[in-house]
């Protein structure tokens, strides 16, 4: 059973994440901003200017006690040892922004908007280095782990794209639904009413592997390969869209959040690496999604996978709301998974062994 975190705010949460040191920072709606304790209690509290959605909070990984924080279009930069008034801003985005994203070396920050732009910004001068573009709403930016000028991303216009800082343009471009149209027959008809428009990606803690949530409710696995990458992995995870997914910090271990209510982990390691393409292959996945999904007898439910090929949740939670963001944090000794969602708390499931 979830545990909630309340106090923190009144409006919706929008967005999680957490620091090196395991304070949890949560944005919301109308500008609220709040941290936690490993608790689950608020520690501190802000409502940033002009009341503008909270969509995105990022911590720094070499300076844990600073944070990004994007609401409307403006990214602030916080002290969390006494949340007051911004350090810094920067308001080079012309639209709302979606996602927010920081290299391992803290020296770049990327901003992702509703025009489809990526800003880049350079910290140590604090000017736009880059700007690159999607042709729809960017949903989704991340620079990957051990790569400080390459970064992923994806939108609205249904691309996935790799990029590196050193180039304007992309290195590699994937359109999901001319890739599912190749690949897909019975699907194909669907995509047409339901399309894979891109809004969540995560990079796996290797670099190489990363994983993308669409709106036709499949999670999809890439693998990077020198200047591109090809899609390793497809699987429908949810009934309707995939708003979020996370990779954990344990190999390839897989958190995806839904507007079906439900958060699944999944255990990609046996599967990274091999192509998923044969029909009787995609038979089972469908015959162990159909045994997977059972009652909803409970909020938490361990998945028995191993009578079953293909890929399969480890773990099914009946969260009962949309997802609007996930998070993991480690508190008291045992994994926690965070949820946000369309109330104003916070819910903290514990993570069983897969």
């Amino acid at each position: 059973m979830a545990v909630k975190w309340s106090g923190g705010h009144s409006c919706s949460v929008l967005c999680l994440n957490v620091s090196a040191e395991g304070l949890v920072a949560s944005g919301a709606e109308r500008g609220e901003l709040a941290l936690w304790d490993g608790g689950g209690s608020p520690v501190a509290q802000l409502r940033l200017p002009q009341a503008e959605d909270v969509t995105s909070v990022v911590f720094s990984a070499r300076r844990p006690s600073t944070l990004y924080t994007s609401h409307g279009e403006t990214i602030s930069v916080l002290d969390v040892r006494s949340l007051q008034e911004p350090l810094q801003r920067f308001h080079v985005n012309e639209e709302e922004i979606n996602c927010l994203s920081v290299n391992d070396t803290d020296g770049f920050l990327a901003a992702a908007d509703d025009s489809g732009a990526i800003k880049v910004v350079d910290l140590e001068s604090k000017k736009v280095s880059r700007s690159l573009r999607h042709s729809n709403i960017c949903s989704s930016v991340a620079f990957r782990p051990q790569r400080p000028q390459s970064l992923v991303s994806c939108g609205l216009d249904m691309q996935v794209m790799l990029w590196n800082l050193q180039k304007a343009c992309p290195l590699w471009t994937v359109n999901l639904q001319e890739c599912d149209t190749e690949e897909e027959s019975p699907q194909s008809a669907g995509q047409l009413f339901n399309p894979p428009l891109a809004h969540s990606l995560s990079v796996a803690s290797c670099g190489n592997i990363f994983g993308c949530g669409a709106q036709d409710g499949k999670v999809r696995i890439f693998r990077v390969t020198g200047v591109r990458f090809e899609r390793e992995l497809e699987f429908q995870a949810h009934s309707l869209g995939v708003s979020q997914v996370l990779f954990m910090p344990e190999a390839y271990w897989l958190l995806s959040g839904g507007n079906d209510e439900k958060v699944l982990l999944w255990d990609i390691s046996s599967n990274v690496g091999k192509q998923q393409k044969s029909p009787a292959k995609s038979l089972h996945r469908r015959k162990a999604r159909q045994a997977a999904s059972g009652k909803k007898d409970g909020k938490l439910n361990k998945v028995a996978s191993n009578e079953h090929p293909g890929v399969v949740p480890k773990l099914s939670i009946e969260h009962g709301e949309k997802v609007n963001w996930l998070s993991c944090a480690e508190i008291k000794g045992s994994k926690r998974v965070l949820v946000a969602d369309q109330t104003s708390s916070v819910s903290a499931y514990p993570l069983l062994e897969p």
